[in-house]
């Protein structure tokens, strides 16, 4: 047998491919240094504030748990979870909010905001805008009957935000499959995730500009136009004109419980009714064989897609920006940089 690499080589060329290979495993291979229990003694009742606080966000609108659920998300795929999204316009900082992707999508900001306020008051100074988004974004899941996960969290807060990041990064309504898959594996997050965290939808509301193309393009094809569907698509269109108008007019993606997180997104998908065609994608694809697996087991085992979805939110959380942790912070205002 022929000896390897490693072994022809002197030691002093072991020693460093030895070292490249540590290095090498703590860059990509290691969690984020993150715990559940971060603020156990640093500050006791963050977490029961956060919860109570999401309680009457969401007992006042429902809708505000797919707010924030978004936000979290928005927030992670650019920088990593860093808080970045929440950051406003300022001389010298553009921030992501104002992106064309984000600056009719994103909304929930004065709750994270309350939050914040009610925390550094218990604990000035000890609690990131991204841990609280990140916190916030699991209450609210469960809130309105989703599952339950531990969030690790010591994340710091960015000192700047990825405005020109945000068009790359993120989904679009009308991305392709392949185009989805590609942003989710750069992130780390894997096709099983990618199906997962689009269950997130099943609570989410779309405007008009982001699926018109959708009912006025292949929807007939998909749904294949039964009485139900005929009558879904017609109400959309009454609303969302073809030439245009209604931008902001809003449809639930999950139109059968729009208000409650569970696996009836999947079985749209199934129906071929799903709203936009980056969702509809998951299942109609020709290039969709694992997605299309996953949506037909997940409208099947809800347990199976609250398991997955719970784990998949927790590896899109331990998404972390590393400048963070040579020069971040916690910020006293989620809106601006400390100064």
């Amino acid at each position: 047998m022929a000896p390897s690499l490693m072994n022809t080589r002197p030691p002093s060329f072991r020693l460093v491919l030895l070292v490249f290979s540590i290095l090498s495993v703590g860059l990509h291979a290691i969690d984020p240094p993150l715990s559940v229990d971060y603020y156990a003694s640093k500050c006791p009742t963050a977490l029961e504030i956060v919860r109570k606080e999401m309680e009457c966000a969401v007992m006042s609108n429902p809708r505000n748990a797919a707010l924030i659920l978004r936000l979290h998300f928005h927030d992670c795929f650019v920088q990593g979870c860093d808080g970045s999204v929440l950051l406003d316009d300022v001389f010298g900082l553009q921030g992501e909010k104002t992106a064309s992707i984000n600056f009719h999508a994103l909304k929930g900001f004065k709750i994270i905001d309350s939050i914040k306020n009610k925390i550094e008051s218990e604990c000035p100074g000890t609690v990131s805008c991204a841990d609280i988004l990140t916190l916030a974004a699991r209450d609210a899941v469960v809130l309105v009957g989703g599952p339950y996960w531990e969030v690790p969290l010591g994340r710091n807060d960015s000192k700047t935000a990825g405005y020109a990041l945000v068009g790359a990064n993120l989904p679009g309504s009308d991305d392709g499959l392949l185009s989805i898959i590609s942003k989710f594996l750069f992130q780390g997050l894997s096709v099983t995730d990618m199906v997962a965290l689009s269950g997130a939808h099943t609570i989410g509301m779309a405007r008009c500009e982001n699926y018109r193309a959708r009912i006025y393009g292949d929807f007939v094809t998909t749904s294949q136009l039964d009485p139900s569907a005929e009558t879904y698509v017609s109400n959309l269109r009454s609303t969302c004109p073809a030439a245009g108008g209604g931008e902001d007019n809003e449809s639930p993606m999950d139109y059968v419980t729009p208000n409650l997180f569970d696996n009836t997104f999947y079985h749209i998908l199934l129906n071929g009714e799903g709203l936009l065609d980056s969702d509809q994608e998951l299942y109609s694809s020709v290039f969709g064989v694992e997605t299309k697996k996953l949506v037909q087991l997940y409208a099947e085992n809800p347990v199976a897609f609250f398991e997955q979805f719970s784990k998949s939110m927790v590896k899109m959380g331990n998404i972390i920006n590393p400048d963070t942790y040579v020069d971040g912070e916690v910020r006293k205002n989620c809106r601006f940089v400390n100064t």
